[in-house]
């Protein structure tokens, strides 16, 4: 007889028993709206004829530029023969290319073809007028405090190097003191 299989043991996640705070709540909030939105205004680029993953890996090399396949496979978090995969479908449908690394002629790096480019803008162009047609449902006063949370956001993204700011959503001091 076989020995049974435990079920798959869970780090126990330490719940406190205090209500949470203000910006966890918000941040709760915050995750849940802008999933819900993202995967809305997403579907627009079932029109663009890419898959998701194909689409995200393209994304990194056209505003983030040439990678080698282990580069772009970290960026995506997936192992590199699976990238190759990708990057192999992509380079058919002539979105990206490869070409020899210049300073070490035994890598390759991947690049974005125009065409590559023009497919990640009209997709941006799609989610966006999908999402702005969503906002004209908003009144002045509304559309304008998502437009503050919108610079909240960007704030607090453009800190991700710096957890303790993150916490707090406040600009670096402008005369920081030196360290002793």
């Amino acid at each position: 007889m076989l020995p049974r299989a435990s079920p798959p043991r869970f780090p126990r996640v330490h719940r406190p028993a205090r209500p949470p705070a203000p910006s966890e709540a918000v941040a709760d909030r915050l995750h849940s709206a802008a999933i819900h939105l993202l995967r809305a205004v997403r579907r627009q680029d079932a029109r663009l004829g890419i898959g998701p993953t194909g689409l995200s890996a393209l994304s990194v090399l056209v505003f983030g530029g040439p990678r080698t396949i282990g580069a772009l496979a970290a960026a995506e978090q997936v192992k590199p023969p699976t990238m190759s995969r990708l990057v192999a479908t992509l380079e058919r449908n002539g979105l990206v290319e490869r070409e020899g690394d210049r300073a070490d002629g035994r890598r390759t790096v991947v690049r974005s073809t125009s065409m590559g480019r023009i497919v990640m803008r009209r997709g941006r162009e799609w989610r966006v007028a999908d999402l702005a047609g969503r906002l004209q449902t908003l009144d002045g006063p509304d559309l304008a405090l998502l437009a503050r949370a919108a610079d909240l956001m960007e704030r607090i993204a453009a800190q991700n190097s710096n957890p303790r700011r993150i916490a707090s959503a406040q600009p670096p001091p402008e005369n920081p003191s030196p360290k002793r």
